[in-house]
């Protein structure tokens, strides 16, 4: 009977060193999870928004939809472009640019 009290003091005694152990590699995976998976994504949606920010008259965009175009007028929110064959001129909101095929020197840096 000794035995089994004992051994029930030690468990209770170690319960602070068990949970440690037991949520420890939780804990772990998601601080490597944070650092592997969601930094760099926070700093590609930092990029793309400043890309989008950027965004020039004159300067060939492919849109989210893959329709690609030269921007003929900007507005807050909306981009005009003209895509090329008929010069056919459409709306689009400045989150569905998918990326900026012109170069700027003076953004470079």
């Amino acid at each position: 009977m000794n035995v089994l009290t004992a051994d029930a003091s030690a468990q209770a005694g170690g319960g602070a060193l068990s949970l440690l152990i037991t949520i420890g590699p939780l804990i772990l995976m998601f601080v490597i999870m944070y650092f592997i998976l969601i930094r760099p994504q926070k700093k590609k949606d930092k990029e793309t928004q400043k890309m989008r920010q950027n965004v020039q008259v004159g300067d060939e965009i492919t849109t989210i939809g893959g329709i690609i175009g030269l921007v003929v007028s900007l507005k807050e929110d909306n981009v005009v472009i003209e895509t090329a064959g008929e010069r056919n001129k459409i709306r689009i909101k400045r989150w569905a640019i998918q990326s900026n095929a012109t170069i700027h020197d003076d953004l470079e840096g």
